[in-house]
C-alpha cells in the first residue's frame, strides 16, 4: 500500500510539448497571466473557534491580473453575501458551513491578455463519526497461523492514524517484524500466531485534524485446539499498489507485509538499479519511505518475504511528475501551430483544452484529436492564453501557455556589422532580420543586385556566401529586407587579414584517475586577435551535451584573447568519474579563418568487471570444481575473487569457502566447499582490485551436488496431549536443504523410564512431525525416554539428544460442579460453576450447552469459554421462556461428562411501544423535555424508568441521562445541532426508541408524534 505526504497529491501528470515552430521569449515586454499559486485543499475542523477559511490564489502578468472564483461552477458574488470576501487574490470565507461551503473552488486570473483557469481545489470539513455498535465476532486461528484483523473505520475526513489496543486502554499493540499495523488499510496483521497473542483487540483511529479519537468494539482472538501447528510459506497479505504516481518533492510510503511461520523476512530492491539513499526503512523493514522524490527515484521497487519455508516477492513501478511551466510562445501569422498534450495516469485520462477559459472544439482551422491541438494559418485572433486539462476520476491537472501573433516591419539589430575574414579562406555574410511575417531577402554591393554564381552563394537562410576570397571582394554589402508591413538594410563591411596560423594545446596529454575522482582539461589556442574563436569539447569524437550531461561535465572559459598574449583558454571539468568515462577527449578551436583540433586520452582506474563464464568441472556431495575466464581489470591488478553459490534454500547469494582460501588474482580455477549433499547450486564468481570490488558474473548452469547420508538430527522433540493411552512425539522436520538424498524419512525411538530395550519406528514421510503411539496398558502422565533419527537412501544419520516426554493425560473425568444460572434480562442469561477437583484430564475450557424447556437437548446451541473462565453471560435468547443448561470441560484430548442440568427463566420482553408525544421548550442553552408515560402490557417488563439519549449531528460523543419520570431537564453545549432519543428502560432490557428531536440553535416549542 502507498502514502503520500508533503505536498498535495495529483492523480495526474500532464507535460506540454510545442513542436513545428520556432520561438523566443523577451523578458522585458507585456504578458498575460501566469500562477505563482494556485489554490490547494483545504480541510476545515468542524469545531474549530476560527470560523474563517483562505483559499489562496496568486498570479504574475503585465498588466497585473485580476481575479475572480468559482464554487462548483458558480462564480462568487461577494456584493451579494458578506460571507465572501477578496484580498489581493486570495477568497476569505468567514463563518464557514459544511452545508453550504463544502465543494470545489477555482480562481480565474484575467488581463488584457487572456485568461487561466486554476486547477480545482477541494474545501472539506473535517470530522471522525463513531464505529458501529455492533458486537464483532471472534477469530479463532491455530498456533502458528497468520490471522488479519479487520479495523473497518468510520466514516472520517480527511486521514485518519490507525492504532490497535490489546485488551485494555492504554496497552499498545506493539509494531515488530511479526506485528504490523498498515496506515492504509487499518489493519492489524499477525504473521505467526502465538498464545500470548490471545486476547481482545481494538482498534482506535485519530483525526489527523481535530485529534479526535474514537475506540472499535473488540475483537476476540483465540486459539483452535484441534490440530497441529503448522508452518507455511510467506504470503504477502498487504502491499503496495502496481503503479504509483507521486508529485515531485512529496515523501512515499510503500508499504509491505507477510504472513508466514517461521515469521518472514523482508527485503527491498529497485529493479535496474539502486534504492535510494536517503530512503528509510521502517517498522521491522515491513515500510519503505523515501522523502522528497525526484524524477531519477521513478522505477520498478520489489519487495520479497521469505523464510525457511520459501519465498515470494511482489513488484510495483513509481512514477514521479513535475508540475508543467508556463510558455510564451511568439509566432508569424499564417503559420501552422501544433501543441501536444501528453499525460500519464490510471485510468487513462481525457483531454479538453481552454482559451481564456473558454472551451474549445474542434471546427474551422483549429482541430483536437487525443489531447493534441493544432490551428492551421495562425490568425491575430488566435492570440491568447491556452490550457490544456488532464482529468480522470481521481483529479485534473491545468497546463498553460501563452500564444502571441507576431506583426512587425523588419528591423536590423546590429546594423552595420564589421566582418574581419582571413584573405583566401570563405567568408559567410549573415542577414537576420527581426519580421513578421517574414520578408522577402535581396544583396546589392553598391548600385547593383548581386547574382549568384559559382563563387558567389545565396544560402536558403539567407547568407551570402563567398568562396576563395580575394582583396577584390572587400567593401560594403547590402541586405535588404522587405514585407507588407515596410523594410529596412544592414551594411556589412568586409575587411581581411593576412592568414596566421592558429595553435591549440591539450593538457595533460594523457591522465589516469580512479571512479570518483575528478580531473580538469585545459585547451589553450594561440591565434590572431582580430578574430574570435570558438571552442568546442568532443568525447570519443561526439560533442559534449553540457545540458543532457551536466551532471558530469562542466565547461569553464577561463581565459579570453589578450593583445599581448595572443590565446584564450577554456577548461572541461570532469566530475565523479565513472568507467563510461574512458576514452578520448578532444578540444576543437574555430575561427574564421581556421580551425584546430587536439586530442587527450582519459584512463579510469576501477572495480574490475565481471569475469567469464563460469564452468563447473567436477562435483562431489560437500564440493564443487569451478573455472572462469578473467573480465577487464579496469587498470588496477585483480587481487583476489570472490566464489558466490546460490540454491533454492539460500536468501539469494551467499560466499562460499574455497580451496585454496583465498583465491588470489592470477588464478582462474578454485574449489568451492562445504556444500550440502543432494542440493541444486548456481554458482558466480565476484572479482576485486585495489580500487574495489566489482560486478559478478553471469551464473553458471544449475548443478545438483551427489547424495550422502544425513548429517542434520530433528531438532524441537517434543509431545504430549493426545488421547488417553497415547504417547505424542513432535519434532521440527528438517529442511529438504539437510536431507542430503532421497527416501529420507525418520526413526522414531522411545522406551518408558527404567528400562533397557527401545522402540523403533518407521516415519517414511520427510514432512512428517508427529507420531503418535497406542498402548493401552500404561497409566496417564508415564514419562518416557524419546529420540527421533534420520535415513534415507544412502543409510542412517543421527539421533537427536534423548528427551522425557508424557503419555496423554486425556480428556476431562468430572463435570463442573456447584452450576448456578440467573436471568439478567429478556435475552440474557448468566451461568457460573466451580473447576472440578484437581487431577489428570484438566480442562483447558469450558463448553455450556443450552435449549428451552419445549426443545430437544440435541437442538440446543453451545459456546465455549475463551479461557479457563468459570461463568459466561448466554445472549440472545427469547424472553419470558424456560431454559435448561449445562456445563462440560474440554481439553486438546476430548470433552468431558455434563453437569447436571439447571434451568433459569429469561425475564418478560421490554415494552414495545416507545415513548409519544415528546414535547420540549428551549431557553438559551437548556431545554425542559416531556413525553407520555409508557404502560407496559401484560407480556412484557414493568417500566422501572426512562433513558435519554443527547447526541451531536455528525459526532461520536452521546450523552445519557436517567430518570424514572417521564421528563427530565437537559443542558446542550454551544454550537451544531443536537438529536434526542428516549427509551422506557425496564427489568427486561431497554424498551423501543421514540422519534428523533433535531434541535438548532434557534428552536422554540415544537411537538413530535
Amino acid at each position: 500500500m502507498v502514502k503520500l505526504s508533503g505536498a498535495p497529491v495529483v492523480i495526474i501528470a500532464v507535460i506540454l510539448v510545442f513542436i513545428s515552430f520556432f520561438f523566443f521569449l523577451i523578458e522585458s515586454e507585456e504578458f498575460g497571466p501566469v500562477f505563482a499559486q494556485e489554490p490547494d485543499d483545504v480541510i476545515f475542523p468542524l469545531d474549530s473557534d476560527e470560523k474563517k477559511v483562505v483559499m489562496h490564489c496568486e498570479a504574475r502578468g503585465n498588466p497585473p491580473p485580476t481575479y475572480s472564483w468559482y464554487i462548483n461552477g458558480t462564480e462568487v458574488d461577494a456584493e451579494a453575501d458578506y460571507r465572501y470576501s477578496f484580498i489581493d487574490g486570495n477568497l476569505i470565507i468567514t463563518n464557514a458551513s459544511e452545508i453550504t461551503d463544502h465543494g470545489k473552488y477555482q480562481c480565474k486570473a484575467e488581463n488584457s491578455f487572456g485568461t487561466i483557469l486554476s486547477r480545482d481545489a477541494l474545501l472539506q470539513f473535517a470530522y471522525l463519526g463513531a464505529f458501529s455498535g455492533k458486537t464483532r465476532g471472534g477469530v479463532s486461528v491455530r498456533e502458528g497461523q497468520g490471522v488479519v484483523l479487520m479495523c473497518t473505520p468510520p466514516p472520517h475526513s480527511p486521514e485518519i492514524i490507525y492504532s490497535w489496543v490489546f485488551n485494555e486502554f492504554p496497552s499498545f499493540v506493539a509494531e515488530d517484524s511479526r506485528r504490523f499495523i498498515s496506515q492504509d488499510t487499518g489493519n492489524l496483521y499477525i504473521s505467526k500466531v502465538q498464545p500470548s497473542d490471545v486476547g481482545s483487540y481494538i482498534c482506535l483511529v485519530k483525526n489527523t485534524v481535530t485529534n479526535a479519537r474514537v475506540l472499535s468494539p473488540p475483537t476476540p482472538l483465540t486459539l483452535k485446539t484441534d490440530g497441529e501447528t503448522l508452518r507455511f510459506i510467506p504470503k504477502i497479505e498487504v502491499h503496495f499498489p502496481t503503479s504509483v504516481l507521486a508529485a515531485k518533492g512529496v515523501t512515499v510510503r510503500l508499504e509491505c507485509f507477510a504472513l508466514g511461520n517461521p515469521v518472514p523476512t523482508i527485503t527491498w530492491r529497485k529493479i535496474n538499479g539502486n534504492i535510494p539513499k536517503k530512503a528509510r526503512l521502517r517498522k521491522s523493514q515491513a515500510v519503505l519511505e523515501i522523502p522528497n522524490i525526484q524524477l531519477e527515484d521513478s522505477g520498478t521497487y520489489e519487495c520479497k518475504a521469505e523464510n525457511p519455508r520459501g519465498g515470494t516477492a511482489f513488484k510495483g513501478h513509481l512514477q514521479v511528475y513535475s508540475e508543467s511551466e508556463h510558455v510564451l510562445i511568439h509566432m508569424d501569422s499564417g503559420e501552422k501551430l501544433q501543441w501536444e498534450c501528453k499525460a500519464t495516469g490510471r485510468p487513462r485520462p481525457t483531454y479538453r483544452w481552454l482559451r481564456n477559459g473558454v472551451p474549445l472544439t474542434s471546427q474551422g482551422r483549429l482541430e483536437i484529436v487525443n489531447g493534441d491541438l493544432t490551428i492551421h494559418k495562425v490568425q491575430q485572433t488566435d492570440s491568447g492564453m491556452y490550457q490544456c486539462v488532464a482529468e480522470n476520476k481521481y483529479g485534473a491537472i491545468y497546463s498553460s501557455a501563452e500564444l502571441k501573433i507576431l506583426a512587425s516591419a523588419p528591423v536590423f539589430v546590429p546594423n552595420p556589422v564589421r566582418v574581419i575574414a582571413t584573405l583566401g579562406k570563405d567568408v559567410s555574410l549573415e542577414c537576420k532580420p527581426r519580421a513578421s511575417p517574414k520578408p522577402r531577402i535581396t544583396w546589392k554591393r553598391g548600385d547593383r543586385r548581386i547574382q549568384p554564381n559559382k563563387r558567389i552563394m545565396l544560402l536558403r537562410n539567407n547568407t551570402l556566401r563567398i568562396v576563395n576570397s580575394s582583396r577584390a571582394d572587400e567593401g560594403n554589402y547590402v541586405c535588404r529586407a522587405e514585407n507588407q508591413l515596410g523594410s529596412a538594410e544592414m551594411t556589412a563591411i568586409l575587411s581581411f587579414v593576412l592568414p596566421e596560423a592558429m595553435r591549440v594545446e591539450l593538457s595533460p596529454i594523457r591522465v589516469e584517475v580512479t571512479v570518483g575522482e575528478s580531473v580538469v582539461l585545459s585547451c589553450k589556442a594561440t591565434h590572431d586577435t582580430s578574430l574570435d574563436v570558438a571552442f568546442q569539447w568532443f568525447f570519443n569524437q561526439k560533442p559534449i551535451n553540457f545540458q543532457q550531461d551536466g551532471g558530469h561535465f562542466e565547461y569553464i572559459q577561463t581565459v579570453r584573447a589578450r593583445v599581448r598574449a595572443k590565446s584564450s583558454t577554456v577548461d572541461l571539468m570532469i566530475r565523479s568519474i565513472l568507467l563510461k568515462h574512458a576514452g578520448k577527449y578532444g578540444c576543437r578551436a574555430q575561427t574564421s579563418a581556421d580551425t584546430v583540433f587536439a586530442e587527450s586520452e582519459l584512463l579510469v582506474r576501477g572495480p574490475p568487471g565481471p569475469p567469464g563464464v563460469v564452468i563447473v568441472e567436477e562435483i562431489t556431495d560437500t564440493t564443487a570444481t569451478l573455472s572462469w575466464t578473467r573480465g577487464l581489470d579496469n587498470h588496477s591488478p585483480i587481487s583476489t575473487y570472490n566464489l558466490q553459490a546460490r540454491s533454492p534454500f539460500s536468501l539469494g547469494w551467499q560466499t562460499v569457502k574455497t580451496d585454496p582460501d583465498p583465491v588470489t588474482g592470477d588464478m582462474e580455477s578454485a574449489i568451492a566447499v562445504e556444500l550440502n549433499p543432494w542440493v541444486e547450486y548456481e554458482f558466480r564468481v565476484v572479482a576485486s582490485n585495489a580500487i574495489g570490488t566489482g560486478d559478478p558474473s553471469a551464473p553458471s548452469r544449475g548443478v545438483r551436488t551427489k547424495e550422502a547420508v544425513p548429517s542434520v538430527a530433528p531438532a524441537n522433540v517434543s509431545g504430549g496431549n493426545g488421547r488417553r493411552h497415547e504417547l505424542v512425539i513432535s519434532w521440527e522436520p528438517v529442511s529438504e536443504e539437510f536431507q542430503n538424498g532421497e527416501g529420507f524419512g525418520y526413526i522414531v525411538a522411545f522406551r518408558a523410564n527404567g528400562t533397557r530395550g527401545w522402540k523403533e519406528k518407521m516415519v517414511t514421510s520427510a514432512d512428517s512431525t508427529t507420531y503418535k503411539y497406542r498402548d493401552e496398558t500404561f497409566p496417564p502422565l508415564t514419562p518416557f525416554e524419546v529420540k527421533v533419527g534420520v535415513y534415507n537412501n544412502k543409510g542412517d544419520g543421527p539421533f537427536s539428544k534423548v528427551v522425557i516426554i508424557h503419555s496423554a493425560e486425556g480428556e476431562p473425568r468430572e463435570a463442573p460442579p456447584d452450576v448456578k444460572a440467573h436471568s439478567i434480562s429478556s435475552s440474557e442469561i448468566r451461568v457460573t460453576w466451580k473447576p472440578p477437583i484437581p487431577g489428570p484430564g484438566r480442562p483447558r475450557g469450558y463448553e455450556v450447552s443450552y435449549w428451552k424447556d419445549t426443545e430437544q437437548e440435541e437442538s440446543g446451541k453451545k459456546q465455549r469459554t475463551v479461557k479457563n473462565e468459570t461463568s459466561m453471560v448466554l445472549t440472545g435468547l427469547e424472553g419470558n421462556s424456560l431454559y435448561l443448561i449445562t456445563v462440560k470441560g474440554f481439553n486438546s484430548i476430548g470433552q468431558g461428562p455434563p453437569s447436571p442440568a439447571v434451568t433459569a427463566k429469561t425475564r418478560k420482553a421490554p415494552p414495545a411501544q416507545p415513548p409519544a408525544n415528546l414535547m420540549w421548550i428551549q431557553e438559551g442553552n437548556n431545554v425542559s423535555l416531556n413525553w407520555d408515560p409508557v404502560k407496559a402490557k401484560d407480556n412484557e417488563s414493568d417500566v422501572i424508568g426512562y433513558m435519554v439519549l443527547l447526541k451531536q449531528e455528525g459526532r461520536g460523543h452521546n450523552q445519557v441521562t436517567r430518570t424514572i419520570n417521564p421528563s427530565t431537564m437537559l443542558s446542550l453545549p454551544e454550537g451544531g445541532t443536537y438529536i434526542i432519543e428516549v427509551r422506557a428502560l425496564s427489568e427486561g432490557g431497554e424498551g423501543a426508541v421514540s422519534s428523533q428531536v433535531r434541535l438548532p440553535s434557534f428552536l422554540a416549542a415544537h411537538f413530535v408524534t
